[in-house]
């Protein structure tokens, strides 16, 4: 049975730290699997049934919501890539693996790219139409920079420090650090995120790289896309394990 977490991202010596809400998909087994949703979107929903997917592989799963997302503490505009970054090591650091994958989209893709060359425990890296330049966001950016904030038609909002946050993590930093296998899993029709930015940011890493174009997918994907990825997805960490 899945079991709820809520997990300190903060300064855990005050009674005011934030929490982010997580939930453990147990399995019988040493392998964990985090998760990591994309920017607008939280744990729930195509999470649960790839968790469940996870477990049934003999993954410990963990989904979790960002700060600002879902059933987590804080405000949407607070987060930024730092604070997700921060989430996601709190997390792992409380079910504390000794090695794990990490899968994320869109935005949980750059996430899980820059928590990959930055964490020693990360056994291989996954992703679904990565951001892997800054090129998806500049239309709100110049928003920004005129008017101090940009609106999503949901009320949520970001500012200026999500940009400059966004610019210290250049995919540039990742290229030579990324040493673990890496999959790409990218819609063909997507409109949100260029498939040539995953094409282009594979043939820059120096690592075992799978890039798989998903045609006629967009962003999001369809069920069947959906089926076929994670049917991928775990072929895939089955080799990457056989391999390590």
């Amino acid at each position: 049975m899945p079991e709820a977490h809520r997990i300190p991202v903060g300064d855990a010596t005050t009674d005011a730290a934030p929490t982010v809400a997580a939930v453990h998909h147990e399995a019988d087994s040493d392998d964990w699997l985090v998760w990591c949703h994309g920017l607008r979107s939280d744990k729930a929903g195509s999470y649960e049934a790839r968790c469940r997917r996870a477990s049934e592989a003999g993954y410990n799963a963990v989904r979790f919501d960002a700060r600002g997302c879902g059933e987590s503490d804080g405000e949407f505009v607070d987060s930024t890539l730092e604070t997700r970054l921060t989430d996601l090591r709190h997390v792992v650091d409380y079910f504390d693996p000794r090695t794990y994958v990490v899968f994320g989209s869109s935005f949980g893709g750059k996430v899980a790219i820059h928590a990959a060359a930055e964490d020693e425990r990360v056994a291989a890296v996954a992703t679904r139409a990565p951001v892997t330049t800054s090129e998806p966001f500049e239309e709100y950016r110049t928003v920004v920079e005129r008017e101090g904030t940009w609106t999503f038609d949901t009320g949520d909002r970001i500012e200026r420090r999500f940009f400059d946050a966004l610019d210290r993590y250049p995919f540039d930093d990742v290229v030579g650090e990324l040493d673990v296998p890496v999959a790409i899993f990218h819609g063909g029709d997507d409109a949100v995120v260029d498939p040539a930015d995953s094409f282009a940011a594979a043939a820059r890493l120096e690592t075992d790289v799978l890039v798989e174009r998903f045609a006629g997918e967009g962003h999001r994907f369809s069920a069947a896309g959906e089926q076929r990825l994670r049917d991928r997805l775990f072929d895939w960490l089955a080799w990457a394990d056989a391999h390590q």
